[in-house]
């Protein structure tokens, strides 16, 4: 029994070719715990694919997933000095966001990131012309651009670009290569058209992985149902039912990622209030589970176990029976399965 990861196969990769139709000269980027899918799982598809390269978001990611793509390798996360050396071939390449970095690099293959809007890391226009030394001792693979998702403000994500493509070409850096982050295909192409000769790269991951929705499920398989009566203590902290009905364990708990949650930046009244009621029902216990029966998501009977969830269905809905298997809707990025199904 076991949380399982169904995957349309036909449909999955149907959409991955057309993203790359897209975005040609992709680079499919394989970081975290895969997407969901695991890094041997996207490395195989990115080989599939056709790709040259594949972006990995740390050195010890390079070094797991470099038996399993043999193309080159772009470290996402930027080289700092000081940093735990990690063996790795010559088909790895750095990306590296400050001056400094790329002096700590000779010899080596880089990508330099320059700072953009989401002032998250990169060089600063100030700190162009101290490249022209410093590169001079490592194999330029390209400069790399990071973008926001959101623009709130209105700004134009092309503009944001074209900017420092003017300002990399005032420094008279080499611009024969430019890695771009969330930019929409109309975009790309029109960068590429004002800048003919430059190779514009976007590397994409949640797009070129989740993109398709309905290609992919996850279910947790029922290891056992216990018909409860209102009053009735269950659970680790024997708390009581609190109408009758059915405690359900199955499979999928804290290992997998079951009942983690990253932080939601809300916008608009109505998410705000489905926030608050949402905090206002953990604190008498009531938490919502991802798993669905009935055509309903139910309630956690308690905080999910390590390997399993306790859910409470009420009387009122169907009996579940040992041996199914109950939708969940979880985060691919926090979620670990038992095994993967090709149908």
């Amino acid at each position: 029994m076991a949380l399982t990861l169904y995957v349309d196969t036909a449909r999955w990769r149907a959409h991955h070719k057309h993203v790359q139709e897209q975005f040609p000269g992709l680079v499919p980027v394989c970081k975290g715990n895969g997407y969901g899918f695991g890094h041997e799982r996207l490395a195989e598809e990115a080989t599939r694919l056709g790709s040259d390269i594949l972006a990995i978001g740390t050195t010890y990611e390079a070094a797991r997933i470099k038996d399993w793509f043999s193309g080159d390798l772009l470290v996402l996360t930027p080289f700092r000095r000081g940093e735990e050396p990690v063996p790795l071939p010559d088909r790895v390449i750095r990306s590296v966001s400050s001056v400094d970095g790329v002096y700590g690099l000779v010899g080596a293959r880089v990508v330099i990131e320059v700072m953009s809007s989401m002032k998250r890391h990169g060089v600063s226009e100030q700190d162009l012309p101290q490249l022209h030394a410093a590169i001079e001792n490592v194999r330029l693979e390209g400069f790399a651009l990071h973008l926001p998702l959101d623009r709130t403000d209105g700004s134009d994500a092309v503009e944001e670009v074209i900017g420092w493509m003017d300002r990399l070409r005032a420094a008279r850096l080499p611009l024969h290569t430019m890695f771009v982050s969330h930019l929409k295909a109309a975009e790309l192409v029109r960068l590429q058209q004002q800048f003919p000769q430059t190779r514009f790269r976007a590397r994409i991951g949640t797009r070129l992985w989740l993109g398709d929705h309905e290609a992919t499920e996850y279910r947790g398989a029922v290891l056992d149902v216990t018909r409860v009566s209102k009053g009735d203590r269950f659970g680790y902290r024997q708390q009581k039912a609190a109408s009758d009905g059915f405690l359900v364990v199955v499979a999928g708990g804290t290992s997998h990622g079951v009942g983690l949650e990253a932080p939601k930046a809300l916008h608009g009244v109505m998410p705000r209030a489905k926030g608050v009621a949402r905090a206002g029902l953990a604190t008498v216990n009531r938490n919502l589970a991802p798993f669905v029966w009935g055509g309903k998501q139910r309630w956690f009977a308690e905080p999910p176990h390590m390997q399993v969830s306790i859910l409470f269905v009420p009387a009122d809905a169907p009996e579940p029976q040992v041996g199914e298997e109950l939708v969940a809707h979880l985060r691919h990025t926090t979620t670990q399965f038992d095994r993967i199904v090709d149908r």
